[in-house]
């Protein structure tokens, strides 16, 4: 399976989605915090990154519990932005296992893969991009 990557641009950060990793949460533009002038999904481009100033991007990429959603700073291009938390595990209701901290994922034929922040690792079994959660769970309406 190829791996999507879409990156868009301010002056200051790109945001970085990877859709196979998102587990469909809506917290980037749905609720109190989310910030719809950024993140549209029934727009295209969803993201648009001219809709907020560059902190409230961050704000809202950094909660982002997937970490579908990435951003880096413009002059700092592909340098991963690293968490100094401990690493914290939490089963969400119905939903997948997140992992928050620096962790490096083994796959089957032994490749590693450093991740940052948080990564949502399937809880249902039903995942086609496992071990990551990919939002399946939603329309398998797994209880668990």
């Amino acid at each position: 399976m190829t791996e999507i990557t879409k990156k868009y641009s301010n002056k200051d950060i790109t945001i970085v989605w990877k859709p196979s990793v998102c587990i469909h949460s809506t917290l980037c533009w749905k609720g109190e915090k989310g910030l719809k002038s950024v993140f549209n999904p029934m727009e295209k481009p969803w993201i648009k990154p001219e809709g907020a100033t560059t902190d409230e991007i961050i704000e809202r990429v950094n909660n982002c519990p997937s970490g579908a959603i990435s951003f880096y700073y413009n002059q700092a291009e592909d340098k991963p932005i690293e968490t100094n938390a401990e690493s914290i595990v939490e089963a969400m209701p119905n939903g997948p296992l997140l992992v928050y901290g620096n962790i490096i994922v083994k796959d089957k034929e032994g490749h590693k893969t450093q991740k940052n922040k948080v990564t949502a690792f399937c809880r249902c079994g039903a995942s086609s991009n496992k071990p990551y959660c990919d939002g399946t769970h939603t329309k398998i309406d797994f209880k668990g």
